[in-house]
């Protein structure tokens, strides 16, 4: 698996197995699945409610430690210095670990600052590998990037092709900060995207295939999510191939720069995701 290199030296698989969206009740088996095929990143979140199951598809894969990435994260409502300490721990006892590879600020709301200092004795002992964020816009990150002594070293954030974030890419990477995509695929909601499809059969590559290529030819991380072991193994075959410069223009014209899902700098998606909503399309779904 081809990784890249956080600034304090961590290596990160360039490819992940995400679960947003997994059923509690599926999480274990999809998770032993992704990792018998070779998948070592795995991402979680507390707000999923499924790190126990991946805990347990962990312990029951017997791989060794050392050889995984495992990243969770800490939401909103315990967004303070002790809320992250309890935080921190739970997912630790919940996922059956000793460390964490990465521990993120799931959103960049509430007592970000306090929970921050919380977390940094972790990394300072070593529990935690590599401290990151989630969500954070340029002027967020940017911020907070200067106001502390440990940076971030992640921030997962919205991009796809109709989403593609080249300023935000941009602004981190200055900043010394890997972005890594969520919502690769933008959750399906324009199907099959003819221009994709198009340069998936140049190269014997699905629409999915040709994404994560695209994405990862960029030097950004990703976590795709599946439950179809199949798709499991195209997610993982990209690195076979890669997209030339007439692809790469191609794709930049599906540009749409606006986000399907929510803005965290407005301010009624702020209201609606600290109250525990969905938002798709700045509309939030009940």
């Amino acid at each position: 698996m081809q990784t890249i290199t956080l600034y304090n030296g961590i290596k990160m698989p360039l490819l992940g197995f995400g679960t947003f969206q997994i059923e509690p009740k599926d999480t274990q088996q999809c998770v032993e699945e992704a990792l018998e095929i070779g998948y070592r990143h795995i991402d979680t979140a507390s707000a999923y409610n499924n790190e126990k199951e991946v805990g347990l598809a962990i312990k029951a894969s017997g791989i060794k430690r050392e050889e995984l990435f495992i990243t969770t994260k800490l939401w909103v409502s315990d967004m303070s210095e002790e809320g992250a300490k309890r935080a921190f721990e739970k997912s630790l006892e919940n996922l059956g670990l000793d460390y964490l590879d990465a521990y993120l600020l799931h959103m960049p709301y509430g007592d970000v600052y306090g929970a921050w200092r919380s977390l940094a004795r972790f990394y300072n002992e070593g529990k935690i590998k590599a401290l990151g964020v989630s969500n954070f816009m340029p002027d967020r990150i940017t911020d907070f990037c200067l106001h502390n002594v440990i940076k971030p070293s992640i921030n997962q954030i919205e991009l796809h092709p109709f989403y593609q974030n080249y300023y935000a890419q941009g602004i981190n990477e200055n900043l010394g900060v890997k972005v890594t995509s969520w919502a690769s695929f933008a959750e399906g909601q324009n199907g099959i995207n003819e221009i994709l499809k198009s340069i998936g059969e140049k190269y014997d590559k699905t629409p999915a295939q040709v994404v994560l290529r695209w994405l990862t030819q960029r030097g950004i991380p990703v976590i795709p999510k599946t439950i179809r072991k199949e798709r499991m193994r195209e997610n993982l075959n990209i690195f076979d191939c890669s997209l030339d410069s007439d692809d790469m223009a191609k794709i930049a014209t599906l540009e749409q720069n606006t986000s399907y899902f929510f803005m965290p700098n407005n301010a009624q998606h702020t209201e609606w995701i600290i109250k525990g909503k969905k938002i798709i399309n700045g509309r939030v779904l009940d």
